[in-house]
């Protein structure tokens, strides 16, 4: 049993002692520079930011900060690698490095899922149990249609982009990283990949993965800075493909910025998903879905579930459970086993998701919150509910990006529809019912790119992932993840 000093007590006053994951296996250098032409270099004007660890505040390590020489030379070294190596390279041999990268993955798996809970906050099991091998099955996915692209545009002949510059948020670090590297390579292009200034340690992980893999020089290049790095790669003329996650802000930058040019872009940009919970639902594997979908991974997901629209019939039984079922939750060190809800990724998305609680307040929401423990050190939120609130309030049609849920109600299906689909985002969503013709009925009318039925938050490398309105541009994943790598042409 645990103690009195670190006992999470529930109400029937009992709690888990601490299974926190062991960090010896880890390796962080106390300085990582810029990985270029299969090297890690100092950057050129020799600036370095901190990294920091959500849940102590503490500083892990420091990353270069590249300036536009530092990206002209990584786009030089990419165009080089394409241009001699890469490109020419037989597909098939194309897909041995990609293989090779993929086990050596599995191999340091528990080392990445380590590190991304350092870095980003997330608690170790999703770490461990989602990212880490999604991301590995990703290189193992592509890997296999490196040298079948025939197959994948049958009467078409595809031919590789050249250089694509890839940025990517912090919500998912190294899967991020995978899903853009991966259908890249095996089209044949190379790569210039900056991830988020916040979680940088595992693409500076993946680095050294792919140095060991002996890819060649060149192939994979990555550069570690905020938005004046990743403005660079946008911008650079001899860029041909941009691949964007984050903002719809930074996105709308992007298509602005890139306009009257020949780059090819995708853009997988905001979300504020609706699960319908209707009354022939499975009350409780709807919340525990429904808990799934916005709390254990903090909100933090493009495509969380952050409204809930439950029919009115079934509406005090559903908010009765998920209340229940918040107070079991427990947030704290993201490496402790029993942790659900991990650390916030920064201060400023803390103070982001905080502003939005007093938003929702002075709009007349009412609020609850789960009355668990807090840590005093570091950047956490409890679980948070918003019922009471209209279709026009901000929490409703504002993504947020925490563990904050907007809770409405529905009588008929058609009203259902009409809400999920009333605001500028179109990313996801979810339905709950036993009925099959209602989830058939719902789907078609749904203006979202990917809707879950029964389940929520499933990802396979063999589906499509993208959204419509202000949710993006373009789809990532399966066959669809390869069409924005190619040219194609006549046989």
């Amino acid at each position: 049993m645990a103690t009195p000093e670190n006992k999470l007590a529930f109400d029937g006053g009992w709690g888990y002692d601490p299974a926190p994951e062991s960090t010896d296996h880890i390796n962080i250098k106390n300085r990582y520079g810029l990985f270029i032409n299969g090297d890690f270099v100092k950057p050129e004007k020799g600036k370095y930011f901190d990294t920091v660890n959500p849940a102590t505040e503490e500083r892990t390590s420091r990353v270069a900060d590249a300036s536009q020489a530092d990206v002209d030379k990584a786009v030089k070294a990419a165009r080089e690698a394409y241009r001699t190596t890469w490109g020419r390279m037989k597909p098939a041999e194309r897909g041995k490095y990609m293989y090779r990268i993929a086990r050596i993955m599995q191999e340091r798996a528990r080392e990445f899922s380590v590190i991304e809970s350092l870095d980003g906050g997330k608690p170790i099991r999703e770490s461990r149990d989602v990212d880490v091998p999604l991301a590995a099955a990703h290189f193992f996915y592509y890997a296999g249609w490196a040298d079948k692209l025939e197959y994948a545009f049958p009467g078409r002949t595809a031919r590789p982009l050249g250089v694509a510059g890839q940025i990517i948020p912090w919500n998912f670090p190294l899967l991020m990283a995978a899903w853009k590297i991966a259908p890249a390579l095996a089209c044949g292009n190379t790569v210039v990949l900056k991830p988020a200034e916040t979680t940088p340690l595992t693409a500076l992980k993946l680095a050294e993965v792919i140095a060991d893999a002996g890819l060649p020089p060149g192939v994979v290049n990555i550069v570690t800075g905020a938005g004046a790095t990743g403005a660079a790669i946008v911008e650079h003329p001899d860029v041909d493909k941009i691949a964007f996650t984050g903002s719809t802000n930074v996105g709308r930058l992007i298509q602005k910025t890139i306009a009257g040019t020949n780059k090819k872009y995708t853009l997988e940009l905001g979300g504020k998903a609706a699960n319908i919970i209707f009354a022939d639902a499975a009350i409780d594997q709807a919340v525990e879905g429904i808990v799934n979908g916005i709390f254990f991974n903090q909100g933090h997901v493009c495509c969380a579930g952050s409204r809930l629209l439950v029919q009115e019939s079934v509406a005090d039984e559903v908010i009765a459970k998920l209340k229940d079922r918040m107070e079991t939750l427990i947030v704290g060190n993201p490496l402790d086993k029993n942790t659900d809800i991990g650390a916030i990724n920064s201060s400023m998305q803390l103070e982001k998701i905080q502003s939005y609680l007093k938003i929702g307040k002075a709009e007349g929401g009412e609020m609850h919150q789960s009355s668990c423990r807090v840590p005093r050190k570091g950047y956490f939120c409890r679980p948070t509910i918003f019922t009471g609130v209209s279709q026009s309030s901000r929490v409703v049609q504002e993504e947020i990006f925490g563990p904050v849920l907007a809770i409405q109600t529905f009588r008929r299906y058609d009203e259902a529809l009409v809400k999920a689909n009333n605001t500028p985002y179109g990313l996801s969503g979810g339905i709950w019912t036993d009925k099959g013709s209602k989830i058939f009925k719902m789907t078609q009318g749904m203006r979202a790119g990917v809707v879950w039925a029964n389940t929520f938050n499933k990802f396979d490398p063999t589906s499509p992932f993208g959204g419509y309105k202000e949710s993006g541009v373009g789809r990532e994943g399966g066959l669809h993840g390869l069409d924005a790598y190619v040219k194609l042409g006549a046989k």
